[in-house]
């Protein structure tokens, strides 16, 4: 089964609707997708959580799959979490050793990262195609959801924030071998090892994936 999944970053474009398979978006999409076409979208930040409680963001038009931290949030926000349980499609609250030290792991394994991580592990899908993961090609953590959300886009932090992240991505892939990873961007230039169940297109906007 092919999942493809849909981050924020510069290049999030590349993905064209009406791709065949499944669909997993990170918070806010960066452009308008029906709620026919997305199987959930993944949140994994408390900012996120609070900027739908504060009614500053709405998602009730997509199916939510919810990490970690949402997960504590619901648990302390009883009158939130009975507003939009008919929207949660499930809980997904595992970070892999590979995440790093347990008192950051939460903060290391993003969203993206749990949304492919999902798709592999409960969706079972065979193929996963990523679109829209800068950070894992350039120093480029701009994120869609920032014109949402205020975020810390200095260099230092951008720098501390992929050295974090990449990593991870490497050892995922390494997880789940049997998987066929796909990786879309404008060129091949990726920034950390890969074995040989991950492929890297290098394509323009409005090519076929």
């Amino acid at each position: 089964m092919r999942v493809n999944v849909l981050g924020n970053g510069d290049n999030a474009g590349l993905f064209q609707r009406g791709t065949k398979g499944k669909l997993l978006i990170c918070n806010m999409p960066p452009f308008e997708i029906p709620r026919s076409e997305v199987h959930g979208t993944c949140m994994v930040d408390f900012k996120m959580m609070k900027a739908l409680q504060e009614g500053r963001i709405q998602l009730d038009m997509y199916d939510w799959i919810l990490g970690t931290r949402p997960k504590l949030w619901m648990e302390q926000s009883g009158t939130f979490y009975m507003k939009y349980s008919h929207l949660i499609k499930g809980f997904y609250s595992h970070i892999p050793k590979y995440a790093g030290d347990p008192k950051y792991a939460a903060t290391n394994f993003n969203c993206g990262h749990m949304a492919v991580h999902y798709a592999c592990a409960k969706m079972r899908a065979t193929e996963v195609h990523i679109y829209g993961f800068d950070s894992i090609f350039d120093m480029n953590l701009d994120s869609f959801t920032d014109l949402l959300l205020e975020s810390d886009r200095s260099t230092n932090n951008t720098v501390r924030l992929a050295g974090n992240w990449r990593p991870i991505w490497t050892e995922m892939f390494k997880e789940f071998k049997e998987v066929k990873f796909h990786l879309y961007h404008s060129h091949k230039n990726i920034k950390i090892p890969i074995s040989k169940n991950v492929e890297v297109h290098a394509i323009s906007h409005g090519e076929k994936t």
